[in-house]
């Protein structure tokens, strides 16, 4: 998802298809996630320190898509929770009613045939043996009027606590849709600023920048050296590296997990969907998402994943070269395993 020189770190952008914050949206997700702030309108920036500063950028930028992209996956989840909430409570409201109901019912029986006091009922009764039968009709109502009783209860109490625990789940999809959203300020922040650097380059410095990050390198779409060599891990990574190779070409778009543009971990997930495998959203999760091999042990397949805070993620496909999404205006493509400093290789 970033910029990449061979041992450096990186990171990406959405591009235009986001508009620039004001200066307070800005300033709140710069004091809210840890963003630096951004320089006054007039400062000038030296041209060397300009692409560093568009190195920076892109990296924190990749550091917030993560955590939007995790934030997103969390809504996800948080809706699905409140689905079933909402499913339960109408249930449970139904049993409550249908009790209710027949409390109701056994209650009007119980009157209609126990208005009178049990003695005088059996001094004006023609027949002993019906009062007899009506008398011991009632002893069941009562006993399974009091049984109803206490069903009802109990669903009255499993219903205030599904209300409940719904009402934390929609308060925790809040809170989440409040994070989404300034994650996605903070990207968008980032990735302005990184734009408006760039522009102001001269056309010689901006192909100079484009060469080092190998942004417009047509090559780095195919295969250098033929096709990859050693078989894949196993056959769900021998498929996810074939869907993984479909995708070279497409654009970066930061928070997509495919078919027309990916982020990083956006293209691992989608790659190994195409295998019949789930896995978590963000580069930090993948990492966990099988066993931990070392470098020398990987095979096309295996997920390597960079920098210490784990912010980017790619997928060995041999011959010492990663496919991943860079970063902004870089497509799917080609790049050495070695493009920026590994912090683990997780074999799926």
């Amino acid at each position: 998802m970033g910029f990449h020189r061979r041992h450096a770190p990186s990171g990406f952008d959405r591009g235009a298809a986001f508009s620039v914050l004001s200066a307070a949206a800005v300033s709140a997700a710069a004091a809210a996630l840890g963003a630096l702030p951004a320089a006054p309108a007039h400062a000038a920036t030296p041209r060397g320190d300009a692409r560093a500063e568009v190195d920076r950028l892109y990296q924190e930028a990749e550091k917030a898509t993560e955590a939007y992209d995790q934030a997103g996956e969390n809504a996800g989840l948080l809706r699905g929770r409140v689905s079933a909430s909402q499913d339960r409570i109408a249930r449970s409201q139904q049993r409550v009613n249908a009790l209710r109901q027949e409390l109701g019912s056994l209650a009007g029986a119980q009157y209609r045939s126990g208005g009178l006091d049990p003695s005088v009922a059996l001094l004006f009764s023609r027949d002993p043996a019906d009062y007899l039968d009506r008398a011991s009709t009632l002893d069941r109502i009562s006993v399974q009027q009091a049984g109803r009783l206490h069903e009802l209860r109990q669903a009255l109490r499993q219903l205030t606590q599904e209300r409940a625990e719904a009402a934390h789940t929609l308060a925790q999809l809040d809170r989440t849709r409040r994070d989404v959203a300034a994650h996605k300020r903070t990207v968008e922040q980032k990735l302005a600023r990184a734009r408006r650097l760039l522009a102001a380059l001269s056309p010689g410095e901006r192909a100079d920048y484009d060469q080092a990050s190998r942004s417009g390198r047509d090559d780095l779409l195919v295969p250098l050296t033929g096709p990859e060599s050693g078989p894949a891990a196993t056959g769900r990574a021998a498929v996810a590296v074939a869907a993984v190779r479909s995708a070279l070409g497409r654009p970066y778009v930061w928070g997509a997990s495919g078919p027309s543009g990916f982020d990083c971990s956006g293209l691992m997930q989608w790659a190994y969907g195409r295998a019949g495998v789930h896995l978590p959203r963000t580069s930090q999760e993948q990492r966990y998402a099988g066993r931990r091999i070392p470098l020398s042990q990987a095979r096309p397949g295996d997920l390597v994943v960079y920098r210490s805070d784990a912010g980017h993620v790619a997928m060995y496909v041999g011959n010492g070269r990663v496919i991943h999404a860079p970063h902004p205006g870089a497509p799917v493509r080609y790049d050495p395993v070695d493009m920026m400093p590994i912090s683990s290789v997780t074999r799926v």
